[in-house]
């Protein structure tokens, strides 16, 4: 698709592929196995002197039409989508990895990061160094000289981190690493990693991507050496493929995208500017509010704050589950991305995992309450919240 239609068309025409049937919504390709012509056709199809569909682990119409319009909205040069977003967590590392090999990684990522790198890419000789998402110069002093991958999240999950990406960019080119940027929270509606040097974008399009909390699904978008080398390589062989069904419900949750996570976003800085007035909250994570940290550098890098906010209730782990269960509108549940209010107690659930004192040097302590704003009346979520802290 042309190069100089803006992101609203990208969103809704970019990638699109239509059979002899001529249908007008894109198709969803149910099937396993594609048929050839001949058994010549199959044998250039299988040694990659032919371009065609081959089996739906790693080529179907659907999926490709996925992922053509996130790299589309990415800017990137090419994405492979995968079942999940750990899964695309999990590609990238054995992708790009050899044993020997050096990460650096920011210590408020995703919960789950940290054993997948800790834990499964150690046992693989693969060792990892966490850093302060926010300080560049720990991330420049980490680096060895076989350093090949920095990962981080921005904003972070749930405490709303920013990380820098074009000083870590210029240090990744530096060190001649790799920088892969989870693209998460934000969405390409509200940010693009690969405009300020990030070489790889990773994605769980279980949260906004699809919207509305039906599907799993991740991707991996960014420079077409990487993804269509390596990386599409992996999911080849190693099998962590998104189903047709997925992508496509994915494929069309794009098309909406910005018009829900802008609508989104309103909600939750209305909420964080309320929270952060209220006597029972101590403090608020959010980007958009002008107390945050690195709202400056947020507001640079992304159009809006997010619908993601976290909180922290004044006493601990008791007053924090007292709130949560005091909310009757918001979902009491770990996933975040969809038009329905989620709340969490990220310390027991989405990071219960991880050490304690791991867990407070990530800023996921017990008081915290994680908040995904959804597209209920900003009111009724008010209101909602509310009640919870009467209960604190």
């Amino acid at each position: 698709m042309a190069d100089d239609y803006r992101p609203d068309t990208l969103g809704v025409r970019a990638g699109g592929l239509r059979s002899d049937f001529g249908e007008h919504s894109e198709a969803l390709v149910l099937t396993a196995s594609f048929v050839f012509k001949s058994a010549s056709q199959a044998a250039r199809r299988f040694a990659n002197e032919e371009p065609g569909n081959i089996y739906s682990r790693f080529t179907n119409p659907t999926v490709a039409m996925f992922q053509s319009r996130l790299a589309a909205l990415e800017g990137a040069q090419s994405c492979v989508a995968t079942a999940t977003g750990m899964a695309a967590v999990a590609t990238t590392a054995m992708g790009l990895l050899s044993a020997g090999d050096h990460v650096v990684a920011a210590r408020g990522v995703f919960g789950t990061v940290v054993p997948l790198l800790n834990q499964i890419l150690g046992r693989f000789g693969v060792e990892t160094s966490w850093v302060d998402a926010t300080d560049l110069d720990a991330w420049r002093a980490a680096l060895r000289p076989n350093t090949k991958l920095l990962f981080a999240e921005t904003p972070s999950n749930p405490v709303c981190e920013i990380v820098d990406i074009a000083g870590l960019a210029s240090i990744a080119r530096e060190a001649g690493a790799i920088l892969a940027i989870d693209n998460c929270m934000c969405s390409p509606a509200l940010q693009k990693p690969i405009d300020f040097g990030a070489d790889l974008v990773v994605h769980s399009a279980t949260k906004y991507i699809d919207g509305q909390g039906r599907v799993l699904g991740g991707a991996i978008a960014g420079r077409r050496d990487l993804v269509d080398g390596p990386l599409f390589n992996f999911v080849r062989t190693a099998g962590p493929a998104i189903s047709p069904f997925n992508a496509w419900i994915c494929l069309k949750g794009l098309e909406t995208l910005r018009l829900r996570v802008e609508a989104q976003s309103a909600r939750a800085l209305e909420l964080a500017r309320w929270l952060e007035a209220h006597p029972k909250v101590e403090r608020v994570n959010y980007p958009g509010l002008e107390s945050h940290p690195q709202h400056a550098l947020a507001m640079r890098q992304q159009s809006a704050g997010g619908a993601v906010l976290s909180f922290v209730v004044r006493g601990g782990r008791e007053a924090a589950w007292r709130v949560i269960d005091g909310t009757r509108l918001a979902s009491i549940t770990a996933n975040f991305g969809d038009t329905k209010s989620t709340v969490c107690h990220p310390a027991t659930t989405t990071h219960g995992r991880l050490p304690p004192a791991e867990r407070e040097a990530a800023g996921v302590v017990e008081g915290l309450v994680r908040l995904a704003a959804g597209l209920e009346d900003v009111a009724d979520l008010r209101a909602d919240l509310e009640r919870g802290l009467a209960a604190a």
